[in-house]
């Protein structure tokens, strides 16, 4: 299942680990995603969504 928002599309970031030795590898960032029943149109539907968009009240819980 992909690491993305359902509502504003937010997925990882991509970066360096950088070690002590100044060696680097590469790793992501994950979205928080949580998985919730909205109410889109009406009607009750399960999703995927990060948790910026659950606090800014973008999504209605139902």
């Amino acid at each position: 299942m992909a690491q993305k928002c359902d509502l504003c599309g937010k997925g990882p970031q991509f970066g360096n680990n950088i070690s002590h030795a100044h060696n680097t590898t590469r790793r992501r960032w994950n979205v928080n995603l949580q998985p919730v029943k909205a109410k889109v149109n009406g009607t009750s539907k399960r999703m995927r969504v990060c948790t910026s968009c659950i606090k800014t009240g973008k999504i209605v819980k139902g």
